[in-house]
């Protein structure tokens, strides 16, 4: 007799499947996430959102194991506060771009997670560090997750250098809407926020909101 057990999805890892972008225009940063969230082959929420405050001015984007990515993102929260407090200011991104680096490397074992850090100081103004892997660099835009396999190529052809605000907003919701129409595992809706030096901005496009590229 077999023994009787719950839905397998009770039993598998909660991972963000995933598309999480990130990019700088002049003046401040665009970041954007599906909400979709997997285990195993099952949906286990479709409106989470994955971008995560670490300070007033500082967002990253989650991938990879949910309660992992959430737990990184909050430990960096704790100590950029401890750090703000300490030095008399709001903390620099390449700061806490540095936190989630040490973080993700020292315990990458236990760890499953990539997170994309962004947001504006008054030194550097916007800037994007894609941490990885003990790596941290800044570039002009970051992918990543499951549905990043599927963009590379549309971003790369339609990213342009010196683009506006709201050209970098709708370059994040049409890279989101073409990752989730191609990847299974992402999905639902799509969080934005901007930031700049007079705050932070956030927005979610409802799926039936979103551009599709398969109409024609």
């Amino acid at each position: 007799m077999l023994e009787e057990t719950g839905p397998e999805w009770m039993t598998e890892e909660v991972k963000t499947g995933t598309t999480i972008i990130a990019i700088e225009f002049n003046g401040g940063v665009v970041l954007g996430s599906d909400s979709r969230v997997s285990a195993g082959e099952s949906v286990v929420n479709r409106v989470m959102n994955k971008l995560s405050p670490l300070h007033d001015k500082i967002y990253c984007a989650l991938s990879g194991s949910a309660a992992d990515a959430q737990t990184i993102a909050e430990m960096v929260n704790y100590q950029l506060d401890v750090h703000s407090i300490e030095i008399g200011e709001d903390p620099q991104v390449r700061s806490a771009a540095t936190l989630v680096r040490n973080i993700s490397y020292k315990y990458k074992e236990e760890l499953s997670a990539h997170l994309i850090v962004a947001g504006w100081d008054r030194r550097a103004g916007g800037q994007v560090f894609a941490t990885l892997n003990g790596l941290l660099t800044r570039q002009p835009f970051a992918v990543g997750g499951s549905g990043s396999f599927y963009v590379y190529g549309f971003v790369d052809a339609e990213y342009r250098k010196g683009m506006s605000k709201e050209e970098c907003q709708q370059f994040v919701v049409n890279t989101l809407s073409l990752a989730m129409n191609r990847d299974g595992s992402s999905g639902g809706v799509a969080y934005i926020v901007t930031i700049d030096e007079h705050g932070t901005e956030e927005k979610v496009v409802l799926g039936n909101d979103l551009p599709t590229f398969f109409d024609q």
